[in-house]
């Protein structure tokens, strides 16, 4: 049953609080930064508040521009904290059982929020730009559009956790589609996670190249700042991992990586990017292929954890790939962008995508068909075709009513009653006597007499 309360004051602070909840604490964090920098640089404070809303944007994935320089290859790790934010404080403000009333009405709040706060930011960003000339004013639809896209997202996860299955059997959609969100959440967890693992290796590896690239600061704050933008980075260097351990490539500018060959080139002196490969290419780097692989059975596990029969199996570990190779693809454009001089960067979209499908399709069904997860379709019976009756033979007897026939009452058979034993015959009667004549008649002719014998009765006298 449906919860169909209207939206009250009962409800004003669930949705307050999705709308502003976390932006709110995304600049509450950002200003702290902020001010801790400018104290440690001992700079004024002039065009802080100018500083705070470009981050702000930043954070959904707005580029920034500083003395005519675009820096639009972002970090992931703000923008994935915020999209984890909106799904947590939808979902908890969306009820199972919630009307779809209600539901516009969350969705609509974690929305207009955010607009909110990004028309004050670039309104801010407008006014410190006079003050201080480097900083510039973003295109308005790119940072309109990034805000809406972050929060969108976010929304949709959270309020599609609570009701999403309610949606699906509303929609008269089959039942298997809810499993295909747990089949895409496990294969791109344990994508990441490998290609995360192999990125700690090569850090490992290449230990020396990273402590050259701390070596370019002496202070303390230096490197502390550091470790934190690598931090803020790992998200994108992990994701050029993926593309290179499904088959696709990453590039730096002119450096190109992937798992048969790797192009040199000038990259920019972050710790993290110690992790990738250097030419001459050894063939150990063939064997990332494995993640991808591995990534594949993860996602038809969960497939197979609800066994269907083979079209339906199929369509099931079709959308589910569909969605994880979707998902990357916009993980890995999020991920890349102009970084200044030192040209694109990001992955090869063209092979990310296709990549992650096939590992995805291909293994995933090996693994859903040697599961179990493939059942045989029950067999359908025919039935028995009835007698057709013999219209000339039996004439219609049926009464008619409103031109309707009547259904004839159905006659129970009679059951068959045992046969009664055969009585015993009577014995034969004795015969007649015969009868003997009287005395005295020797002949029944003397007994008969006729007109003759009969005497005319004579005169009167």
């Amino acid at each position: 049953m449906e919860d169909q309360r209207p939206v009250g004051a009962h409800q004003a602070r669930d949705l307050v609080r999705v709308a502003f909840g976390p932006s709110l604490v995304a600049l509450a964090v950002i200003t702290a930064v902020t001010l801790l920098q400018l104290v440690i640089a001992n700079s004024d404070m002039t065009g802080t508040l100018g500083a705070v809303a470009s981050m702000w944007l930043a954070v959904h994935q707005v580029p920034i521009s500083i003395a005519g320089h675009q820096l639009a290859v972002l970090p992931l790790l703000p923008v994935l904290l915020m999209v984890w934010g909106t799904a947590r404080t939808t979902a908890q403000a969306t009820s199972p059982r919630a009307s779809w009333f209600v539901v516009r009405w969350i969705v609509g709040s974690a929305l207009g929020g955010p607009l909110l706060i990004a028309a004050i930011a670039l309104a801010v960003i407008h006014d410190a730009s006079s003050v201080i000339t480097e900083l510039q004013t973003p295109s308005a639809l790119r940072a309109f559009s990034g805000v809406l896209v972050v929060h969108a997202i976010g929304a949709l996860i959270g309020v599609g956790a609570q009701v999403g299955r309610r949606a699906v059997r509303s929609a008269g959609l089959p039942g298997w589609l809810g499993d295909t969100v747990q089949a895409t959440k496990a294969g791109l967890l344990a994508l990441f996670g490998l290609s995360g693992a192999v990125t700690a290796a090569s850090l490992v590896v290449h230990w020396g190249t990273m402590h050259e690239l701390y070596a370019i600061t002496d202070s303390l704050f230096g490197q502390l700042s550091l470790t934190l933008l690598s931090a803020l980075y790992a998200p994108n260097v992990i994701v050029g991992t993926a593309a290179v351990a499904v088959g696709s490539s990453a590039h730096i500018g002119f450096a190109t990586f992937s798992s048969f060959t790797v192009f040199g080139g000038d990259i920019p002196a972050l710790p993290i990017l110690a992790a990738v490969p250097t030419p001459p290419l050894g063939p150990v780097w063939v064997a990332l292929l494995i993640v991808g692989a591995a990534s594949g059975v993860a996602v038809g596990q969960q497939c197979a954890r609800h066994p269907l029969p083979l079209p339906a199996a199929s369509a099931k570990l079709a959308v589910a790939s569909l969605l994880s190779a979707a998902t990357m693809a916009l993980l890995g454009y999020a991920s890349g962008g102009q970084l200044g001089n030192f040209g694109d960067v990001g992955v090869d979209q063209t092979t990310f995508a296709p990549g992650v499908f096939f590992w995805f399709f291909v293994v995933g069904g090996l693994t859903v068909v040697m599961s179990g997860g493939v059942t045989r379709r029950p067999r359908r019976v025919a039935a028995a075709p009835e007698p057709v009756a013999d219209v000339e033979a039996e004439p219609l007897t049926v009464p008619m009513v409103f031109g309707v026939p009547e259904p004839e009452p159905v006659q129970e058979q009679p059951q068959a009653e045992p046969e009664p034993e055969p009585e015993a015959e009577p014995e034969p009667s004795p015969p007649p006597r015969p009868v003997r004549p009287a005395p005295g008649l020797e002949d029944v002719e003397d007994l008969m007499f006729v007109d003759d014998d009969i005497e005319p009765d004579e005169p009167a006298r």
